[in-house]
């Protein structure tokens, strides 16, 4: 049984629904990283870093989102992510840019929101951060265009973090994220996914983006 560590609607969801979507069983743990969980000592020892997602399989702890989705899917023998080859190279990619790219463009718009005091120093770094993360969703929105999901025609795990990822638009005034037709397209699809959904009720999040 896997164990996974998870805050409620963080990039943690997209490890829980890969979980559900390979069928494997999973003890869920919640760290409440609003309410200072990740800083407890007793998840410090787990993750000195005190970030989620961090997945233990069999006595290994893994704590990079990334590393626990291609483990997960490769566990699970999940065509999410292909075996081998151009398709391969690609789910990866896009799995990376998720992870490495549209992910912390959110969290430098997080950082900015909390650590200016000053509102025009705030709105100032806030719309930076939107705009570095509107050229995101714009490339995002172009590779959409061209195929049903950023890969090609099947659902990989990028498709899924992006999707929860989109989610967190939300957390800032209405319009200043924009999202895209193909993207909100994209979105509903996986979203739909029973595993998503399962997910999503564990949590108890409500999913607001492309509703």
């Amino acid at each position: 049984m896997y164990k996974l560590y998870y805050s409620p609607g963080a990039c943690s969801m997209a490890p829980h629904i890969i979980i559900n979507e390979i069928g494997g069983k999973v003890e869920l743990h919640k760290i409440d990283l609003h309410a200072g969980d990740g800083q407890k000592p007793e998840f410090l020892k787990i993750n000195p870093r005190g970030q989620v997602p961090v997945l233990v399989d069999d006595g290994q702890v893994i704590t990079e989102g990334a590393a626990i989705i291609i483990h997960l899917l490769e566990k699970g023998n999940s065509p999410m992510l292909p075996k081998s080859g151009k398709e391969r190279t690609t789910a990866i990619q896009w799995l990376c840019f998720a992870n490495s790219s549209m992910h912390p463009a959110y969290g430098k718009a997080f950082w900015a929101n909390k650590a200016f005091s000053n509102e025009t120093a705030k709105d100032e770094a806030l719309h930076s951060t939107f705009q570095q993360i509107n050229k995101l969703w714009e490339y995002v929105d172009a590779q959409l265009a061209k195929s049903q999901f950023v890969c090609g025609k099947n659902i990989t795990a990028a498709d899924i973090l992006l999707a929860v990822i989109a989610n967190w638009t939300n957390y800032f005034p209405a319009g200043k994220i924009t999202l895209g037709n193909h993207v909100n397209r994209m979105i509903k699809e996986v979203v739909a996914l029973p595993s998503y959904q399962k997910a999503l009720a564990e949590e108890k999040v409500e999913y607001k983006a492309a509703a």
